[in-house]
């Protein structure tokens, strides 16, 4: 059977090019989104790939609406075909049904990869060249001068014992466990 996704970033946006392309495309059902392609949770998308069934196909009006990057995508379709499933796009000529459609979606994940691992390979000799030079990457170690002031007054509001912990952080507008920190920094003792 032929399923379709059709996905736009906001509400505003229209879904009816897509909807008419993949209803002339065949398609029984279509899943619909309007949400950014950027986040993680897409539960339409995630219904449909959760009820495929061996020789089903997804249809997309382009591979963008379904990933939200190369890795994204190829997870996705990794996923589809361990369903016995194909995809296709109607604007980008992949189909992975054909022998082609496989090769050429296979090429673009191995160029993904291919990058990631140039990236990779570029950071690491980013970071051992600065490590040659002297530095260090992350963090300073210690507490930053505002952060050292806020501890101070921890430490006095959590001594004096008028306050809970839970109002000592809503007084700072700090979490529990950054007055905790804040203590060990200051060496208090916390009972």
């Amino acid at each position: 059977m032929k399923i379709g996704y059709a996905r736009v970033s906001t509400k505003e946006q229209n879904l009816s090019l897509q909807i008419d392309a993949l209803e002339k495309e065949g398609c029984k059902q279509i899943f619909q989104e309007k949400i950014s392609g950027a986040k993680a949770d897409r539960p339409e998308l995630r219904k449909m790939i959760d009820q495929l069934r061996e020789g089903d196909i997804i249809v997309t009006w382009k591979l963008d609406r379904m990933g939200r990057s190369l890795r994204d995508l190829v997870n996705l379709v990794n996923e589809i075909q361990d369903k016995g499933a194909g995809l296709k796009s109607l604007n980008d000529a992949i189909d992975t049904t054909t022998p082609q459609g496989k090769l050429t979606f296979h090429l673009f994940a191995s160029l993904a990869e291919f990058e990631r691992d140039i990236i990779r390979e570029r950071t690491k000799a980013g970071l051992e060249a600065a490590r040659a030079r002297g530095r260090k990457g992350g963090r300073p170690k210690g507490l930053s001068k505002e952060a050292q002031d806020k501890a101070m007054v921890a430490e006095t509001l959590y001594k004096q014992g008028n306050l809970s912990v839970t109002e000592i952080c809503k007084h700072l507008n700090i979490a529990r466990s950054t007055l905790y920190k804040y203590l060990r920094y200051r060496k208090v003792r916390v009972e």
